[in-house]
């Protein structure tokens, strides 16, 4: 382990880098160095700027490399001193002949423009306009505008910041880190927007020091040292226009590397990655191929050329193209430590369950057409449809802790329903159309949906049983058939904030002004989706929301209390209750409490925490019965309307309706207030009575009509 004493020396080092290079820079400028210094320096300046190019180009984003405003600085600098340097060595000793200056300078001069001074100074003045006038303005432009953008949009970076951790997207500590990068965008920007001032100006640098050695040197040789003008010519502006093609090369990449980083857009990968992967489509390549074929097939052209060119893209295109035609290799997993506990290990966050026994699997499995997944799907949208919301998606597992032919149903990991299959056998039910003395033998049952009495038969007596009136379903279907069962008695179970929040903003998009006077104020998401709970819960279905919501904005303008709040929804309601158990016209059967009966469960018990009213076990057994067997009766008439309505007081509403959807679903509770004033009714039953006569069902039936 390094101490802090052995960390102090090299943060010393480290730390007097910057400063002991700047005053190499000064001393550049100021005093003589040798020929051999120079062309180091030289080198050092080509590497540096080399560098500097690649460091930009493999870049993420523009911020990863955040220190480039001040490296243009240093790069500029040394460029700049290396100029001055070179001044005095090629008007000190240009006399002396081309070598005079160092090796660079000589390479420069005499072997990339072959030693005619005239051909330099045209290359030089093509490379300080690509670098001045294309790149540099470019660059320059991008900068500025970039800036600007980038300090218009601080604000609204700032406020998007403070809303996602008001709105618990964001720790305190992620919100720190991205207000330091959002600073230091802007900073950068900002930055460059000076820094690429810097190139302007050593680009025109080298112009006028490369006049000021021409003019000076062509002055010294003739007058000093007593050349003539084509000597002076040939020894001082070929060192001049060496030096200046020396100082221009590294000027140019650093030209390419602030304008690589100015268009630099933030990606996953490299420039080069990013310029290759946009570039891999086949259908780039092939038009490519079919023109540079085209044109080499006209005489005039150099047909070596272009026909290898229009190879070479084909090639491309064909290769791109069976490339893309291939598989993603599928990445390995990398092994899980034995020690490592996540989330997904000890928590289950679907709704919805259904765990089948290892005996089962094959009803799911893909490779023999996962019959019960088809029939899963089916369900779910069943449900959605008359619910009037999307019910969260299904999980299907296998158990080891149950039978190997059994499935069970898990809401919210409670266990609501299950049963057992017989594996590659078919579910014969009785619904009451079967002959008597049928000759279907099997394994007797009750259907796990509806309690019918059914057989477990071979699939090779399926036919036979049909034609004896029995109903056959396979496997997948008696699963479905029980699942699509269990939750539709359930859909107050099934809806959730996210659920709510997707209704909201479906009606929003027809009628804003409905969902602006609902939510969010004066209902929040948790408030509104209880109330909504508590609706579905009463048998009131959001597939047409729009009854309801609006009618839930008019309850909202009397009051807030969240019982109230029901009640007047449902009064509102009342029409459409109606209309789902009795047709349009048709006399309404209705069922009653005696009197007395209500009477006393008003003024008994009740429960401390809600209120409402409790019925005791003996009671509300005898009122269950009573209700199932009336609805049984009802159901087998032929009459219009075969659901029985309970209507009873507004205050014992709420406790009857647990009491009723428990024991006798069929049966709709409904507050006196309620039915609708047109409404006709026909009094069935009065259940408590003594004697259930004409003359109590005549009196409590002027009272509903009353």
């Amino acid at each position: 382990m390094q101490t802090a004493a052995s960390k102090a020396p090299a943060f010393r080092a480290a730390s007097m880098a910057l400063p002991v290079g700047i005053l190499t820079l000064i001393t550049l400028m100021v005093l003589p160095i040798p020929a051999v210094m120079l062309d180091v320096f030289f080198v050092l300046n080509i590497a540096l700027s080399v560098a500097v190019l690649m460091a930009a180009m493999n870049a993420m984003k523009p911020l990863d490399f955040s220190s480039f405003p001040s490296v243009l600085l240093f790069a500029t600098l040394l460029r700049l001193a290396l100029n001055v340097a070179s001044t005095r060595v090629v008007l000190v000793s240009g006399h002396e002949g081309a070598g005079a200056a160092g090796d660079v300078i000589e390479s420069f001069g005499q072997f990339l423009v072959g030693g005619n001074f005239a051909v330099g100074i045209f290359v030089f003045v093509i490379l300080l306009i690509i670098n001045m006038i294309v790149i540099t303005k470019g660059a320059g432009r991008v900068s500025e505008v970039s800036a600007r953008f980038t300090l218009d949009a601080l604000p609204g970076k700032q406020m998007a910041i403070d809303s996602d951790i008001a709105a618990g997207l964001m720790t305190s500590d992620e919100a720190k880190a991205r207000r330091a990068e959002v600073a230091t965008e802007a900073d950068f920007y900002g930055a460059m927007d000076g820094a690429s001032k810097f190139v302007k100006g050593d680009a025109i640098a080298a112009l006028l020091i490369l006049a000021v050695n021409i003019i000076a040197g062509f002055c010294l040789g003739m007058i000093s040292h007593g050349l003539t003008a084509a000597e002076a010519a040939e020894s001082y502006i070929t060192l001049a226009v060496g030096d200046a093609l020396v100082a221009q090369v590294p000027a140019l990449l650093l030209s390419i590397a602030a304008a690589v980083i100015v268009t630099r857009v933030t990606d996953k990968s490299d420039l080069a990655g990013h310029i290759g992967g946009q570039f891999s489509d086949p259908r780039s390549w092939m038009p490519v191929a079919v023109v540079m074929g085209a044109l080499g097939m006209i005489p005039a052209m150099p047909q070596s050329v272009f026909l290898p060119a229009a190879a070479i893209a084909g090639y491309l295109a064909w290769h791109l193209k069976k490339r893309a035609a291939q598989p993603e290799p599928v990445a390995e997993a990398p092994p899980v430590s034995p020690d490592r506990i996540t989330m997904e290990d000890v928590s289950d966050r679907t709704l919805i369950t259904i765990e089948m026994g290892y005996g089962l699997v094959h009803l799911v499995d893909k490779a023999k057409g996962a019959p019960l997944v088809a029939r899963i799907t089916g369900v779910r949208r069943q449900l959605s449809q008359t619910f009037g919301f999307i019910v969260p998606q299904f999980r299907v597992r296998d158990s080891l802790d149950i039978d190997a032919n059994a499935y069970r149903v898990l809401l919210g990991g409670v266990h609501i329903g299950g049963a057992t299959i017989r594996n590659a056998r078919v579910l014969a039910i009785d619904i009451g159309d079967v002959r008597e003395g049928h000759a279907i033998e099997g394994e007797p049952t009750f259907d796990p949906s509806f309690g019918c009495p059914a057989l477990w038969i071979e699939e090779s007596e399926r036919d036979h049983a049909t034609a004896e009136g029995f109903l056959t379903v396979d496997p997948s279907t008696v699963i479905a058939t029980h699942l699509d069962q269990l939750l539709s008695r359930r859909p107050d179970a099934l809806l959730g904030p996210e659920e709510v929040r997707a209704l909201l903003d479906t009606v929003k998009e027809d009628s804003p002004g409905l969902i602006e006077a609902i939510h969010p104020d004066p209902l929040s998401l948790s408030k509104l989706t209880r109330v909504l709970r508590a609706l579905l819960a009463d048998g009131i279905s959001l597939a047409h929301p729009l009854p309801v919501l609006s009618s839930l904005a008019l309850a909202l303008q009397q009051t807030q209390d969240f019982e109230a709040l029901i009640d007047r929804v449902r009064i509102d309601m009342g029409g459409w209750i109606v209309g789902k158990i009795c047709p349009y016209g048709e006399v309404l059967p209705v069922v009653t409490l005696d009197a007395r009966l209500e009477s006393a469960i008003l003024q008994g018990m009740r429960d401390p925490a809600t209120g409402q009213p409790i019925i005791e076990p003996d009671l509300a057994g005898m009122i269950g019965e009573r209700l199932a067997r009336i609805s049984a009766d009802l159901a087998q008439r032929d009459t219009p309307a075969n659901t029985p309505a309970l209507v009873v007081q507004p205050p014992a509403r709420r406790a009857l309706n647990a009491l009723v959807r428990a024991r006798a679903p069929d049966c709709v509770v409904m507050a006196l207030a309620e039915l609708p004033t047109s409404q006709a009714v026909e009094v069935i039953a009065v259940i408590g009575a003594e004697e259930e006569q004409a003359e109590p069902q005549n009196a409590r039936q002027e009272e509903l009509a009353a």
